[in-house]
């Protein structure tokens, strides 16, 4: 995965609460395991509405999606972070989100922020997650996921990090 350091981006702003993963990424986009061209799917019921803010041309390219509380609650889709990344987006910043999608963020390289005030009203910001600000403003992260999120360090390559131990204790098995 791209380790996340520091990020200078658009914002989207998306002012609604209980944003769940069904909306996030329906479940007819759920049939793949690729990661790529799931940003077609991403608000899909949403996007068919000509005014809805992933619509609008100011917003193409951003990298910054700012949402409502409890965004990323519902069902487990681990698809939902990777709609948004296949996107371009690589920050999602909130006042709380749904546990397993904060999760699935942090394994996928998406960094979630909790921020009791998020910023809607901002055009541009700069995350910098080694230093835990968005633009300038202190956030809070596990030290942990903030680790793995800054050395790009998913499951998968944490565990690849011991491959001669595990080879060794194989190689020691009957």
């Amino acid at each position: 995965m791209q380790p996340f350091t520091r990020l200078e981006g658009r914002v989207i702003p998306l002012d609604r609460a209980n944003v769940d993963t069904d909306q996030i990424i329906p479940k007819q986009f759920l049939k793949t395991l690729s990661r790529q061209g799931l940003s077609r799917g991403l608000f899909f019921d949403w996007r068919r509405d000509p005014a809805f803010v992933f619509n609008q041309p100011g917003y193409q390219g951003a990298s910054i999606l700012v949402a409502g509380e409890n965004f990323g609650c519902g069902s487990s889709r681990e698809h939902a972070a990777w709609a948004l990344l296949d996107f371009g987006i690589r920050c999602v910043i909130a006042p709380s989100f749904g546990d397993i999608f904060y999760n699935n963020c942090c394994k996928n390289g998406l960094l979630p922020i909790r921020l009791a005030q998020p910023p809607f009203g901002a055009e541009r910001l700069t995350v910098d997650l080694a230093r835990q600000t968005v633009d300038g403003a202190p956030f809070a992260i596990d030290p942990y996921r903030k680790h793995c999120l800054l050395e790009g360090l998913d499951d998968i390559a944490i565990t690849l990090r011991h491959e001669a131990a595990i080879a060794a204790y194989e190689a020691r098995q009957p």
